[in-house]
């Protein structure tokens, strides 16, 4: 389906966001809710840069991805 669905949660502080692709084809990008507001927004558009980029359907892994 391809829909883009962002939600903020509280995560450890290592951890600024991660996106993940569900079983619908829909792509899920957890963000950070213990970040600045500033800091949330460089995260949403680092990991929509993941979608924009196919880092998902090129079967790239997790260092091949973060490389750019």
């Amino acid at each position: 389906m391809s829909d883009i669905f962002v939600r903020v949660i509280d995560m450890p502080s290592s951890v600024r966001g991660y996106t993940a692709l569900d079983s619908e084809g829909d792509y899920n990008i957890y963000i950070n809710g213990r970040l600045s507001l500033s800091q949330q927004m460089v995260t949403y558009n680092h990991e929509r840069m993941h979608i924009l980029r196919n880092d998902f359907s090129d079967k790239k892994t997790i260092r091949e991805a973060e490389a750019v």
